[in-house]
């Protein structure tokens, strides 16, 4: 409500019995300098639901708690909020946040589903700490988000289709790094702000989201679970190990092809004379291992990062499409430094159910949506 109100707009709070409990309605009043209420029976005259309903350009719950989804889900209509839903034409942007347990109940799940079937956009609570000791999903994200995604519906610039509800997406990000000695490392120059995008707009679409992050240089988003791993091997045993419950894979990580044999266990010195030899090995090929063992169903998304023309792109793209066993495959060109660490991408966009390549290009959340689009074609959830 504070960055609301300093950003020049008008607030009305509208709390629930339970919320009273927390912040009184004084503070409520103080802060947004307008009355507040929580029954229908208050001010009766203005019929206050209906005039609520119909003043608002943009209705917030933060908290949404089980029981308010549950009641919104089920059109209930006892206080002034529930009424107040109703009766709102606006986006309205719910904020669940709750015990962990609470959250991943499939009471709870139904009712977000149906409330995003219904135009509700949900932002999914945050992982973090929670009330006592407990740690989870279910923590509230944090507000400068939810106010940033609140303005950015009513300005039109975001789009929270629910066609991802009741998926489980699975994303690979980032580079990995393959140590030579304590401080030294083979790289890659892997941001993973492609990857990290994917992971926002799968969320928003409804999706419950794993991130696994190789040495991200942008923050992982709110709303997802983040599994952090350094080299290949433990991003292949961390995939793998998430990949049984998934029904999306999107293998956007730059995973090193090689590693060095031998790890020194001290800092390797420079001496006069020439450097040591390195030796390197195979790493597993993370997605060819995951495709391998897919289940029925399962939707694979590969990438293919070539330094060639147009036509050269087009050829490795179908090549490795076949090669990988994945569903879809995005190839970017990215000689002379292009897409990496970039905040726009192109890219090409071949797939199993197309003949012909899609191009997208843009803001790497716009190439996330179209990615996403064709995710959702191949799990038949289009139309």
């Amino acid at each position: 409500m504070r960055q609301l109100r300093e950003s020049g707009h008008e607030v009305v709070v509208v709390p629930t019995e339970a919320a009273l409990r927390f912040v009184g309605a004084p503070t409520w009043e103080a802060l947004s300098g307008r009355p507040v209420s929580t029954s229908v029976w208050s001010d009766v005259p203005t019929v206050a639901h209906v005039e609520l309903g119909r003043w608002a350009e943009l209705v917030i719950v933060a908290p949404a708690t089980a029981d308010l989804l549950a009641r919104a889900s089920a059109g209930i209509a006892d206080d002034l909020l529930t009424t107040s839903l109703l009766t709102a034409t606006c986006p309205v942007l719910m904020c669940p946040a709750m015990h962990t347990e609470m959250w991943q109940h499939p009471a709870t799940q139904a009712n977000v589903s149906t409330l995003q079937r219904r135009g509700v956009h949900i932002l999914p609570p945050d992982s973090g700490r929670l009330t006592g000791a407990d740690s989870g999903p279910g923590r509230l994200p944090d507000p400068g988000t939810i106010v940033e995604l609140g303005l950015s519906l009513v300005a039109g610039t975001a789009s929270m289709a629910a066609d991802l509800s009741q998926t489980h997406v699975l994303i690979s990000a980032g580079g990995t790094r393959e140590p030579l000695d304590p401080v030294r490392f083979l790289g890659n120059r892997s941001s993973g702000r492609q990857g990290v995008a994917l992971a926002e707009r799968a969320r928003d679409r409804g999706a419950r989201v794993t991130l696994v992050a190789a040495h991200l240089e942008v923050p992982a988003p709110d709303g997802v679970s983040v599994i952090e791993v350094g080299t290949a091997e433990q991003m292949n045993v961390q995939m793998q190990a998430q990949a049984e419950s998934a029904d999306v894979i999107v293998m956007a990580a730059a995973v090193a092809d090689f590693r060095p044999v031998d790890v020194q266990e001290a800092k390797i010195k420079k001496s006069g004379g020439d450097p040591p030899p390195l030796a390197l090995t195979r790493n597993p090929d993370v997605l060819a291992g995951l495709t391998a063992i897919r289940r029925p169903g399962q939707v694979f998304v590969g990438f293919a990062a070539e330094t060639a023309d147009a036509d050269q792109l087009l050829v490795a793209a179908r090549k490795k499409l076949v090669d990988k066993g994945c569903d879809i495959l995005v190839a970017n060109d990215v000689s002379e430094g292009k897409v990496f660490g970039d905040s726009t991408n192109e890219a090409i966009i071949v797939d199993t159910q197309s003949v012909e390549p899609r191009s997208t290009g843009g803001s790497k959340s716009a190439v996330a949506d179209t990615i996403l689009d064709v995710v959702v074609e191949h799990l038949g959830l289009s139309g």
